[in-house]
């Protein structure tokens, strides 16, 4: 989109240029949209299934990574919640450009939103890896996207495998006032959040696919406060929950308190990537409110409904909703970069 909109300015103010010839100008916009096509048509088809096979001295990337990935599984199930989460708050800012890695003041990382973004050292640590085998050769952006694939089939077997896409060039751009303005609130309404994926490319199912992250996600007992406690103002809980699932939150997030509690957003298989998300949802267990919205809203019922239902597609379906997201924005070919640290 940024080459598309610096092209067509470049070639306005040419064309207006008194100077220039009407021959000059016409030919300026064939270069231009010759430019266009060399620039914007190939970036999602220059992503491709097994990019780096034979290009890191014989080294398999993706086993590299997904053995990285094994071992803090082996120690740390929330690594899976902290992967999707990471990709998610990558792509949906500049695209899937491993700009939520950059350091510094006022980058991705230090808008409110991504506070609680982990899993940074385990990206670094693959890099690391991979760098040692074949420097300047893989994107962080890339080990991003194997990375999370890995966490999930880790997380929920092998139904959940998908084929990553790779291929992605790192960005050089990371502010924190594009994360704030990108990232979906966990108050959307259903509209809201159709938009805000709408937005990316992304549909309504695809958003509702996304959401289903939140079957091994937590949350903080600060988001949920009002929802317990004083719904709209009206002293009383969200009337969408539950009354005996409000009594166990209650009891979990106390309305005063020195520590702010985390809360699973799936109280039903919490460790486990898998459909119980819906099924929670459909009995007004759903713990953010965007969560409860998609369940009750006409436009996303359905969908849910039919991810809940017993012979579930969730597995291939998600996977289908990964790949997507991670062609969001994605920087190809000579764009981008390819960093020696994520951080920098």
């Amino acid at each position: 989109m940024h080459h598309h909109t610096s092209s067509f300015l470049l070639y306005n103010r040419q064309r207006r240029a008194p100077t220039r010839s009407k021959k000059m100008a016409a030919a300026l916009g064939v270069a231009t949209v010759a430019l266009l096509c060399l620039t914007v048509v190939p970036s999602h088809a220059a992503l491709q299934v097994g990019f780096y096979s034979g290009k890191c001295n014989g080294t398999d990337v993706e086993a590299t990574i997904k053995s990285i990935v094994a071992a803090r599984f082996a120690r740390d199930r929330s690594i899976v919640p902290a992967l999707l989460r990471l990709q998610f708050h990558d792509c949906f800012v500049r695209g899937c450009d491993a700009s939520i890695l950059l350091d510094g003041s006022g980058t991705e990382k230090t808008a409110r939103p991504n506070l609680s973004v982990r899993g940074y050292d385990l990206i670094d640590q693959a890099k690391a890896a991979l760098e040692s085998k074949c420097a300047g050769v893989v994107s962080c952006a890339d080990i991003i996207v194997v990375a999370t694939r890995d966490a999930v089939v880790l997380g929920g077997g092998t139904q959940y495998t998908y084929a990553v896409q790779t291929g992605r060039r790192d960005g050089n751009i990371s502010l924190a006032s594009d994360a704030t303005r990108n990232l979906p609130g966990d108050s959307f309404s259903a509209s809201q959040a159709i938009a805000a994926f709408g937005a990316k490319g992304l549909s309504a199912s695809d958003m509702v696919l996304l959401l289903g992250g939140h079957t091994v996600g937590l949350t903080h007992c600060s988001f949920i406060l009002n929802r317990l406690y004083n719904y709209n103002g009206s002293g009383k809980p969200d009337p969408a929950m539950d009354p005996a699932f409000v009594a166990m939150l209650k009891s979990r997030c106390p309305q005063t308190s020195t520590v702010d509690n985390t809360v699973l957003l799936d109280h039903g298989t919490p460790t486990t990537v898998d459909n119980s998300y819906y099924e929670q949802l459909l009995a007004r267990r759903g713990v953010l409110k965007v969560d409860q919205n998609i369940a009750s809203d006409a436009a996303t019922n359905a969908t849910v409904r039919a991810l809940a239902g017993g012979s579930s597609s969730f597995p291939a379906l998600s996977g289908g909703a990964m790949v997507r997201m991670g062609g969001i924005q994605v920087l190809t070919g000579t764009q981008g970069q390819i960093r020696k640290s994520c951080r920098v």
